[in-house]
């Protein structure tokens, strides 16, 4: 695997030093260049908890992918580069208020100045590294902060529109990209998984985000949506030339 290769892959190139805006700009440049998608899930194709065969998904064959895949290479991508990174476990809240299955989504804590949490697989979510220490940060999708709930237990919120969203919970043990086995087949198999009903497809802008569900595409520039329904054709299209993702022709899209 090359780390060049990848970081030429969303528009990025090597750090000289190891300090907070650079690994602002990586992360932002990665969730502007590389979307979070679960295209593979609804096509039946598995995923597989293997770094060379995620940098080939990635970085060869031009796609994105769900959290084990994205936070699981950019977390040895910084490691590469000399970050003190490593993969934590968290549990994402439903709309509904309740907690899935424990420990099926992954992340990144950093260790700066103090650590922070990176997380470039969670869809619509910041784009900037947020401290554990309590201190919000804002951008064009919220304002986020974390606060430590009990001893190692942690809980990333977001305020939008006066609102405040617990998003999810997560510790800071580290994690291997294989201890997510279990919750990579449960978001690939499971009806209770948000990834098995329809595509999902979303990626950062510099000015807010786009994002394709079936075949509804919205588009969010400062705080404003604007949704549009595609038909198949359009649908194609727009992966390709919004996120550039061509699919193979011989597993055409659900309608």
């Amino acid at each position: 695997m090359d780390p060049i290769k990848y970081l030429k892959r969303f528009n990025a190139y090597p750090v000289e030093e190891n300090y907070l805006q650079d690994l602002a700009r990586l992360q932002s440049l990665h969730m502007q260049h590389i979307p979070f998608e679960n295209l593979d899930v609804i096509r039946k194709v598995p995923i597989y908890l293997n770094l060379e065969s995620i940098y080939d998904k990635v970085v060869n064959q031009n796609r994105g992918g769900y959290c084990y895949e994205l936070n699981g290479l950019f977390c040895w991508l910084l490691q590469q580069l000399g970050f003190d990174a490593k993969m934590i476990s968290a549990t994402v809240l439903k709309p509904d208020g309740s907690y899935p299955k424990s420990d099926t989504h992954a992340a990144i804590l950093v260790e700066l100045d103090a650590p922070y949490l990176i997380d470039v697989g969670f869809g619509d979510s910041t784009i900037s590294p947020i401290p554990l220490g309590g201190e919000r940060h804002t951008d064009n999708s919220g304002t986020y902060s974390i606060e430590e709930e009990e001893d190692g237990l942690y809980q990333l919120t977001r305020e939008s529109d006066g609102e405040e969203k617990v998003l999810y919970r997560f510790t800071s043990e580290e994690k291997r990209l294989e201890d997510f086995h279990e919750g990579c087949v449960f978001n690939q198999i499971s009806e209770k998984s948000t990834f098995t009903h329809d595509d999902i497809v979303t990626r950062a802008t510099p000015d807010g985000r786009v994002t394709l569900a079936g075949t509804s595409l919205t588009r969010t520039v400062n705080g404003k949506k604007e949704k549009q329904q595609l038909t198949e054709s359009e649908k194609m299209k727009v992966l390709e030339e919004e996120f550039g993702i061509i699919l193979n022709a011989k597993k055409p899209l659900p309608s």
